[in-house]
């Protein structure tokens, strides 16, 4: 299955570099330069997650992710920043971000986070808590071998 991505990023070379490493590994992805151009196709299109920058003009990451989360509250979303600032990630986080990554990420740890993010979309749609995952997984198999 391809999860359907919304990159969102005012530096249109990142754009074109995250779209082609994404879609090589499998994801569906579609791209927006500013907070209201995300904010349009987010109204038109269901995206599983979004990837983020927080520093953009006319309306920021956190300003956007806001919007996003009044649209479509279940689309997860995680945030960009290259200006590591700490206390602009703990804000989105609160605001229900899933989580953040600082530029220059590690390209391993951006798809481990966006397909953990992804799954956990999934897990919620299904009206499954992601969180007690493990929790059922490991109840199962104590459950098979008591029979």
């Amino acid at each position: 299955m391809k999860y359907k991505v919304l990159l969102v990023d005012d530096e249109e070379t990142m754009l074109k570099y995250l779209s082609r490493f994404l879609i090589k590994r499998g994801f569906d992805i579609t791209t927006a330069t500013n907070g209201s151009e995300a904010l349009e196709k987010i109204k038109q299109q269901d995206f599983i997650t979004v990837l983020l920058d927080v520093l953009m003009p006319g309306i920021d990451g956190i300003e956007t992710l806001r919007e996003i989360k009044k649209i479509k509250p279940m689309t997860e979303v995680i945030m960009l920043t290259g200006h590591a600032s700490v206390q602009v990630a703990i804000k989105g986080m609160k605001l229900g971000a899933f989580d953040y990554l600082m530029k220059p990420f590690d390209r391993d740890e951006l798809i481990e986070k966006l397909r953990l993010a992804c799954e956990k979309r999934m897990f919620n749609e299904k009206g499954i808590d992601a969180v007690n995952i493990p929790e059922m997984m490991s109840n199962n198999s104590t459950q098979d071998n008591k029979k």
